[in-house]
């Protein structure tokens, strides 16, 4: 459930295809994303599972599946 809501919301915010979001997948090396859309996708998520990430934290994500297991150990 929650790396389906995850999938639609980089998506939505990387213009990528679905197939391409996966759990191994990188975020900037695989999907693409720089600076600014890792900040809008942060932003994002929070607003979509209503939680905070911290800077440090969302710095640390590197995997589409390290940021399913924060919002599950957040919700």
């Amino acid at each position: 459930m929650v790396f389906k809501k995850l999938q639609r919301i980089i998506v939505d915010e990387l213009g990528v295809e679905a197939t391409e979001v996966t759990l191994d997948a990188h975020i900037n090396d695989d999907l693409g994303a720089d600076s600014l859309d890792a900040v809008e996708l942060v932003m994002a998520i929070e607003d979509e599972f209503e939680i905070k990430v911290s800077d440090e934290v969302a710095q640390s994500f590197k995997t589409v599946g390290q940021i399913v297991k924060f919002i599950e150990s957040k919700v």
